[in-house]
């Protein structure tokens, strides 16, 4: 092999290895199952339903305090909404009653995906919590979710 010839395996070699080490990097992020990963981003706002975007929820925001994530008309009686962004899921369990919790499921730290029939669902796994008292319905989850903070100012709903 003459010194040209040698130059010229060495860039193929070159080439290679570093298609190689770019397949490794993009198999080492791919998510393992049943380790916790950030949840996709939540699906657009069926139409007429902008309270699903707590930056749109048409919450009054009095100067003072921190910005509203949603007003009571945005929060349905038997439900709620999951402000992911905020880290909270607000609900109404009974007329006037709002309830806040963590949006994070306490099995493997997934965010919860929705509230339905009195529940927040985590379907990583599908735990089921209860949106009055965010105690576990059905596991995998063992513990329950964590009470949220929030405030309500007139009809704003805000994190305290």
């Amino acid at each position: 092999m003459n010194h040209e010839q040698a130059g010229c395996c060495r860039s193929r070699r070159a080439m290679l290895a570093g298609t190689g080490a770019v397949g490794v990097a993009a198999l080492t992020g791919c998510a393992t199952y049943g380790q916790p990963t950030s949840a996709p981003p939540p699906p657009p706002p069926p139409a007429g339903n902008p309270s699903a975007d707590p930056s749109a929820s048409g919450a009054p925001d009095a100067g003072g305090g921190p910005p509203a994530l949603a007003t009571l008309a945005d929060i349905p009686v038997g439900g709620g909404q999951i402000y992911g962004d905020a880290g909270v899921v607000i609900t109404q369990p009974t007329p006037g009653t709002i309830k806040a919790y963590s949006s994070t499921c306490t099995h493997q730290g997934c965010t919860v995906t929705s509230v339905t029939n009195g529940t927040i669902v985590c379907a990583c796994h599908n735990s089921v919590f209860d949106i009055a008292d965010g105690s576990v319905r059905s596991g995998p989850a063992g513990s329950p979710l964590p009470a949220a903070n929030v405030s309500v100012d007139g009809d704003a709903i805000r994190l305290a």
